[in-house]
């Protein structure tokens, strides 16, 4: 269990991501913050990141390794598909 709720998280999540964001951009990548809900972090990997047959070990290795490091051990990091982002906000709504 991860002892911070999603709101405390957030701005930490956002300052460990930004340690990311420029070995993704050396890759013609990027990545967006799109939410917290539950102690998992959503993002969006963005360019060359998107359909890259490495996104799932950059996603584990990289995003969430970093996230793990920084912050808590259990926490998650999920990818939500460009055009897929209803799915996150409906979340929310449950």
């Amino acid at each position: 269990m991860i002892p911070f709720s999603d709101e405390e998280l957030f701005p930490v999540v956002e300052k460990s991501l930004e340690k990311i964001k420029p070995m993704l951009a050396l890759d013609g990548g990027g990545l967006t913050l799109l939410g917290i809900k539950s102690g998992c972090v959503y993002v969006q990997l963005q360019g060359a990141c998107q359909g890259c047959a490495s996104s799932g070990q950059t996603l584990k290795y990289g995003v969430e390794r970093q996230l793990r490091i920084d912050i808590h051990p259990e926490i998650e990091v999920v990818n939500i598909l460009p055009g897929q982002e209803h799915e996150f906000e409906a979340m929310g709504e449950r």
